[in-house]
């Protein structure tokens, strides 16, 4: 009597009785090793068509096609750029270490989308160091992480709260402040924005000029004309207002702020302005217009690393490729004399 059951165990019993056939794996002909089958100029030229011009992946792979010949998906774009990230990563370690060993530190930040969400690109730089964190928060705790126990010297940014208290001497951007100044004007001020205006603008000229006025005269005069501008600021901020609001809200910021206004004019590496972070941080908002920002963190990770090394290299007298390839070989930037 034939059972489907019976049947059924007899035909498993048998296959599992038959040799397994194990897979056969070739091993790779030489200069064919397991990797990227692209060398490192390739890697370069994606890496910085990518994150020094905002060429989208189309036209990207468009470019390589037509003008080299070689034809790449725009994931296998993406994947380049995701496997350039652990290179970059390394060369900011040595970066952000020379920058914490400064005198002196810039900070600025603009905000970025990185998937649905807002984050914040941060800009930590001096003269020849700069370097750049993605963060989803725009508080004090970005400033702490970067840190990481160090104090420097002094510091400069603009009044952001988070920015404050970080180092031993805290110059605020004087840019900001003059801007203020010629909004209250605008509003009706006639009492204090128009004097203070000329003072800031008087204290820039001798940070300008402080060289050949040290010579001239001696260290001291730079701590002289610190007293001078320090005192004729504390007596307009005394002066009454009247009724206008925006002159009253411009009067209690210098009040509050007035310590920090004429740093520079004593501490000979500290800027009056925060120019500097404006500046570094302009090419990632024209890149945000152009790309409409990031769909990843990797993504957003990655441009600030390279942001990071290409204005670090800029500094130095490097040029973009060349800051990239020795990134991807491994080698660090060069430290000027």
């Amino acid at each position: 009597m034939w059972c489907y059951g019976t049947e059924h165990a007899r035909a498993a019993a048998a296959r599992s009785r038959r040799p397994r056939r194990r897979a056969f794996k070739a091993a790779p002909p030489p200069g064919m090793e397991p990797g990227s089958p692209f060398g490192e100029n390739v890697r370069a030229t994606v890496v910085h068509l990518r994150q020094c011009h905002a060429v989208s992946y189309e036209r990207t792979a468009a470019l390589l096609d037509v003008q080299f010949g070689i034809k790449l998906s725009e994931g296998a774009l993406a994947s380049m750029l995701k496997a350039a990230g652990p290179a970059f990563a390394a060369q900011v370690v040595p970066i952000r270490q020379r920058l914490l060993s400064g005198t002196a530190i810039g900070s600025d930040e603009t905000r970025f989308r990185v998937g649905k969400d807002n984050w914040w690109l941060w800009v930590f730089q001096n003269p020849d160091s700069c370097c750049f964190i993605m963060a989803p928060s725009r508080g004090k705790d970005v400033v702490e992480q970067f840190l990481d126990g160090v104090r420097p010297p002094a510091w400069v940014s603009d009044r952001l709260g988070s920015q404050a208290g970080w180092a031993e001497k805290h110059q605020a951007c004087l840019a900001h402040i003059l801007r203020d100044a010629q909004y209250a004007i605008d509003c009706g001020d006639t009492v204090l924005a128009g004097r203070v205006i000329p003072l800031l603008c008087r204290a820039i000229r001798v940070w300008r000029h402080r060289e050949r006025l040290v010579l001239k005269y001696g260290p001291g005069v730079l701590e002289a004309f610190f007293w001078r501008h320090f005192l004729a600021l504390q007596e307009m901020i005394m002066q009454p207002i009247g009724e206008n609001a925006v002159a009253e809200k411009f009067r209690r910021s210098l009040v509050k702020w007035q310590h920090n206004l004429f740093v520079f004019l004593t501490e000979p590496d500290v800027p009056p302005t925060n120019n500097a972070s404006e500046q570094a941080v302009r090419w990632s908002a024209v890149f945000r217009k152009v790309t409409n920002c990031f769909r990843s963190v990797w993504g957003a990770n990655l441009h600030a690393d390279v942001r990071s090394v290409v204005e670090t290299a800029r500094r130095r007298g490097i040029g973009a490729l060349e800051a990239i390839l020795l990134t991807l070989r491994g080698q660090p930037l060069p430290i000027p004399a």
